[in-house]
């Protein structure tokens, strides 16, 4: 039998639970993973608790990231044989296909070969992140050397991806977090300056490190009465990208700035990126390039395993790790 998360109603953490089901066989097209390691995301406790765009029809499973083996091959699947090293890139929502189980199905065109440098476990946290910051920063962000750009939320594994990315075309990554605690490890992550925007004057910070000018680029997934100081604070012709909005009070916007600066304003989702084939396979080549030359490394905060996967949604709504949050299986 095969173990999987499921819920049977949308809710806090305690709704999940691992349930027996036969293990599936692979249809047309796809690929059965063994899994060893699975990536925890924000996206999957807002599908959990009701929150989300894509809605759970019950039964439901859940996740969107896995690593394992290659443990058969449907028709018409090439390029992978039994027992290769894989990865999933989140291409598909958990209605369709939920990776946290032991043995789970995936579209043989979300599924990636990852290099020997990576373990299960990093192998489980790379593509969200990555693809992500990728999609915001360099495919809709066009960030390039010698920028800043502003990180809002910059502790989460998409803000650490962020930071790296920045830096691998060098340039200037500003972290944001709310208080001080998290700013060693952010220095320590690649971050060229920490703001805490509790306890800092955003604007005048962002002006005395900017000598003025702004930044070029911000990637926020906040939103709320901040984005009013990043409207601010960007320079002219700056691209603002909003990827998610953890704040849950409107945003203000001035649009007089917006106007005078000749600011592009827009939503992002990272699957403009994954679900379009060449933006999937330039994110691939050029993330699989920053892990090859060490550029790019996925941050693991802890794991959990498997069968506490309720403790690992309470950690993560918990809101103090740094980096990401991945779970083992036996």
């Amino acid at each position: 039998m095969n173990k999987i998360v499921r819920f049977h109603q949308t809710g806090g953490p305690e709704v999940l639970a691992l349930e027996e089901v036969p293990v599936p066989s692979p249809g047309k097209g796809e690929v059965l993973i063994q899994t060893h390691a699975l990536g925890l995301n924000r996206a999957e406790s807002m599908f959990r608790s009701g929150e989300h765009g894509a809605k759970p029809v019950f039964p439901s499973g859940i996740g969107l990231e896995a690593a394992g083996v290659v443990e058969s091959i449907g028709d018409g699947v090439t390029g992978f044989n039994v027992g290769d090293k894989v990865s999933v890139i989140p291409c598909v929502p958990a209605t369709e296909y939920p990776l946290h189980g032991q043995h789970v199905l995936a579209p043989a065109y979300a599924v990636v070969a990852h290099s020997d440098k990576l373990s299960f476990k990093e192998a489980a946290a790379v593509w969200m992140m990555f693809t992500t910051a990728y999609g915001g920063l360099i495919e809709f962000g066009s960030l390039s050397q010698g920028q800043t750009v502003l990180i809002p939320a910059a502790s989460s594994s998409v803000g650490l991806a962020a930071i790296q990315i920045a830096n691998m075309v060098g340039a200037r990554p500003i972290a944001l977090t709310r208080t001080s605690t998290k700013r060693k490890a952010l220095l320590a992550a690649g971050a060229a300056e920490v703001i805490a925007t509790n306890e800092e004057n955003l604007v005048e910070r962002v002006g005395k490190i900017t000598n003025g000018s702004g930044a070029e680029v911000i990637f926020d997934p906040v939103g709320g009465p901040v984005l009013a100081d990043l409207i601010t604070v960007a320079a002219r012709h700056a691209k603002i990208l909003l990827y998610g909005r953890l704040h849950p009070d409107p945003a203000p916007l001035d649009v007089g700035q917006v106007l005078f600066k000749q600011l592009t304003i827009r939503g992002y989702d990272m699957v403009e990126i994954t679900s379009d084939n060449n933006r999937r396979m330039e994110a691939v080549d050029f993330i699989r390039k920053g892990l090859e030359s060490g550029d790019l490394k996925p941050i693991i905060d802890r794991t959990f395993p498997l069968e506490d996967i309720s403790d690992a949604h309470r950690y993560l709504e918990a809101g103090n790790h740094i980096g990401k949050i991945v779970l083992t299986v036996s």
